[in-house]
């Protein structure tokens, strides 16, 4: 049986990445320093940062204007090699 095809995106276009980790000033920078690197001049005040339960992680929505596939695998990478973060959709 085959598997269905994923969606085609159309770039450019307005992606949302959402990052969770643990709740450190690192976590937070580490983001934003991927962010600008990638996606410069990303509506920053569009960011929205939630708070675990207990406080111990965040997650971090950031949407950027999406320039092709590469953009966005480089940014997932990026993001990944970060300790405090503990996954990337």
């Amino acid at each position: 049986m085959s598997q269905p095809e994923a969606p085609k995106i159309e770039f450019p276009c307005q992606y949302p990445i959402k990052v969770m980790g643990y709740a450190c000033v690192e976590f937070r920078d580490h983001v934003h320093s991927v962010m600008h690197r990638h996606a410069p001049g990303f509506d920053q005040t569009q960011v929205l940062v939630r708070e675990s339960s207990n406080g111990r992680f965040q997650s971090i929505t950031v949407t950027i204007t999406a320039t092709g596939i590469g953009q966005l695998e480089t940014i997932f990478a990026d993001l990944k090699v970060c300790e405090h973060v503990q996954m990337v959709l």
